[in-house]
Formats: C-alpha cells, structure tokens, sequence
C-alpha cells in the first residue's frame, strides 16, 4: 500500500525549519549581551510562553499528571534532566557562534547532526549500520578531519552543536512525552539555574523599570524557541521520518546563506572541501529515501 503524508504536515515543519534557519538574524542583534545572559533569558521566558501556552490551551492538569509521572520514574527523570542540561549547552554554543562570527561551524554542526546519531544509536542502542550509513559517517569524519588539518583548529563548535543535539534526541526518546509538556519540563528544570545566573551578575542589562527594544528581544526570545519547536512536533508526527530527515537540511542550509551573503563570512576552498565531503555523506545517507505523494489535509488522521 502507498505511503502518503498531509499537507499541513510538510508546512508546519518546513516553516519551522525555516524559523530556525534565520534565527541567526535574531541571535543578532543581540550581539552586544553576553551569550550566557541571552541563555538565561532564553530559558526564563522560554518557560514562561509554555506556561502560558499550557493555560490557553487548557493542558495545565496534563502537564501536572506528566510531572507527578516523571518523577515517580527515575529513569524518565534523569533522561529529562539530562535533555535540559544538554540543549542549553547547545543553545549557549549556538547563540555564542553566531554571535562569535562563527555561523558556517554552527551551520556545518548542524549537517553532522544526523550522521553523529547514527553514531550514538550505534554505541548506545546497538544498532547495526548499513554499507550506505558506514560510507556516510566515513565520508563526514574525513570532511571534519580535512578541516581541521587545513586550519590546524579542530572545529569544536560544530562538533559540540552536533553531538549536544544528538544526545538531546537521544534521551528524548528515552522520556516520550509531548513536545508542549517536554519543553515545559526541560526549562523548568533550568529555569532555577537561570534564575541564579541573572541575580548574581554584577551588571544585568534588563530592568522592568524601562522596557526597551533590547529588553523586548530577550523577551521574544522565549517566544522564538517555543513556536518553531512546537510547529516541528505538530508536523513531524504527521509526516514520515524520512521526509524529516530530509527537511532537516533546510535550517543548516539557510545559516550557510546568511553566514555568507548577510555577515560576510569567509567561505574558504578548504571550507567548500570539507562542506562537499560533508553534502555528499549527506546524499548518500538519503539515497534510501523515498518520495511521498502528498494528500489533501481531510485525510489527516487526528
């Protein structure tokens, strides 16, 4: 029987990919606040927006029945706690690069990601690789190895971007639980760190006495997190994994660009050597994808 996907689908997860494709630009013009304050804020008011979101949508008895069940499960809670940890090393890494001039390795991190969870499953799940996986994970270490011989500079900000995400990946499917309650969870558990952070610097650039531009982008900041994640979770679980993995490619795609064409980023030979080692790992690992016809959003399955 063929395999079809919805519309509406493919249209939430490109659009998120697309929202994190550009958050360079956001990231931006935030480059003047430390990075581990843009963190704190990204965390504080990530937690916030959920919690609002949880109200309007009435989810708030789910999330607290999710909470009560996590924590009578030790495992859940320390695969969750370790998810937090792990996605606000990569946010901070993240935030610092781009705003570092550093958004072709975060770009480059973000292409590695998928053959770096080959690599866990591997080591961790005791998955067995196929001929086409081995060639692609070969072909990736060789592009990594290559730049970093060219440079004499291992590119640890690729690496961990790549590494973070995927653990992150990993322990979310350890834990199984909606993105909206996950997400919750996750700031909630760092939020107190956050917190912490902020009130014992010995200068915090936001006040509530005065809200100003600056201070409404810390804010949003929350906001840029969430909505893109939640609009992945709403269309990854009506699409196929492989057509996920193949969308994947269009936020590392579009850092490239903006890395490029907008900040003016050096795009070396060495940089096209190691990216092309890197694209065509990537082609090969997608060469067992199959298309999928698209059908009308009245045959979702809710």
């Amino acid at each position: 029987m063929e395999k079809t996907v919805d519309r509406i689908g493919v249209v939430y997860a490109v659009f998120a990919y697309v929202v994190w494709g550009f958050l360079p630009i956001y990231w931006k013009l935030l480059d003047h606040v430390p990075a581990g304050q843009i963190l704190a804020h990204r965390i504080i008011w990530s937690f916030a927006f959920m919690i609002l979101i949880l109200l309007i949508v009435r989810k708030w008895n789910g999330f607290i029945r999710e909470c009560k069940a996590i924590l009578q499960d030790k495992k859940k809670w320390m695969s969750i706690t370790l998810a937090s940890l792990v996605i606000s090393l990569n946010w901070l890494t993240y935030i610092w690069a781009v705003n570092s001039e550093h958004i072709l390795e975060a770009s480059l991190g973000y292409y590695i990601n998928p053959l770096v969870s080959i690599l866990l499953a591997i080591i961790v799940l005791k998955e067995k690789l196929t001929k086409s996986q081995t060639v692609s994970v070969l072909l990736a270490g060789l592009g990594v190895l290559y730049l970093t011989i060219s440079y004499g500079v291992f590119p640890w900000v690729s690496i961990i971007l790549a590494v973070t995400f995927a653990l992150y990946g990993l322990f979310k499917k350890v834990v199984d639980i909606p993105a909206m309650y996950g997400l919750t969870i996750e700031t909630l558990i760092v939020t107190p760190i956050a917190l912490l952070y902020l009130l014992f610097l010995p200068t915090n650039t936001f006040t509530f006495q005065e809200i100003s531009s600056n201070q409404l982008l810390l804010i949003g900041s929350g906001i840029m997190t969430a909505v893109p994640l939640l609009l992945f979770a709403s269309g990854a679980r009506r699409i196929p994994l492989a057509m996920v993995g193949f969308l994947q490619y269009i936020a590392p795609t579009f850092m490239l660009l903006i890395g490029i064409f907008v900040y003016g980023e050096t795009f070396t030979k060495e940089h096209l050597i190691a990216f092309s080692m890197i694209w065509l790992a990537l082609v090969i690992y997608l060469s067992s994808v199959y298309r999928f016809p698209i059908r009308k959003m009245k045959n979702v399955d809710n």
